[in-house]
């Protein structure tokens, strides 16, 4: 057995310690390392990351929020953005590159297509959650198709809430994460007024 491999034990791959601090660095060149590592992890992730999963690869001085402004300010012009969403910040392909995207994949018409009612049935869970399926009656005026609401389920856009204080307690039905980050809202407060016409 070698010297080198004499020393180098098993047991401790692996178990480097990961060095957040990086004080061997230059405060420039530690940022920048920092901007770097943020930027991978948004880059490797499909969801959204949060601050304190950020947080765990950058020095404890650190704000995560201005690396990633800097993060931001470098992307000024890309056709991807840094994009805050419900849950933390993803890596987006900006709008106006979405039929250039549509074209080299051939994606045709597969995008969140809906009907005129599952957008209206979307739109009453939106505003008046947690609502069920009587809820959803009183305001169509007619009963809603339990399809359209297992369609809407499996686009993961709407997702059970608290049971009804209705006679049976039934399922309420909530919005979801994903459709937050679908019709680009921080939180529903984001919605637009209702216009009520009187």
């Amino acid at each position: 057995m070698t010297t080198a491999a004499r020393k180098r034990n098993p047991a401790d791959e692996g178990s480097a310690v990961f060095d957040r601090e990086l004080d061997d660095l230059p405060q420039e060149l530690r940022w920048r390392e920092w901007m770097g590592r943020i930027e991978a992890v948004l880059f490797a992730s499909a969801a959204p990351v949060g601050r304190d999963d950020l947080a765990r690869v950058v020095g404890q001085g650190a704000s995560v929020e201005m690396l990633i402004d800097d993060i931001q300010a470098e992307l000024t012009g890309r056709p991807y953005e840094l994009a805050q969403v419900p849950g933390g910040w993803m890596f987006r392909t900006r709008t106006q590159f979405a039929d250039a995207i549509k074209a080299a994949a051939d994606l045709g018409d597969q995008s969140l297509a809906f009907t005129e009612m599952e957008m209206g049935v979307l739109c009453a869970i939106a505003y008046h959650q947690p609502i069920d399926r009587a809820g959803l009656a009183d305001i169509f005026g007619k009963e809603v198709s339990r399809d359209l609401l297992a369609r809407l389920r499996y686009k993961d856009l709407i997702a059970s809430g608290p049971r009804s204080p209705r006679p049976g307690a039934p399922h309420t039905f909530v919005t979801t994460e994903t459709f937050l980050v679908t019709f680009d809202l921080q939180s529903l407060r984001d919605l637009p007024e209702l216009e009520l016409n009187t």
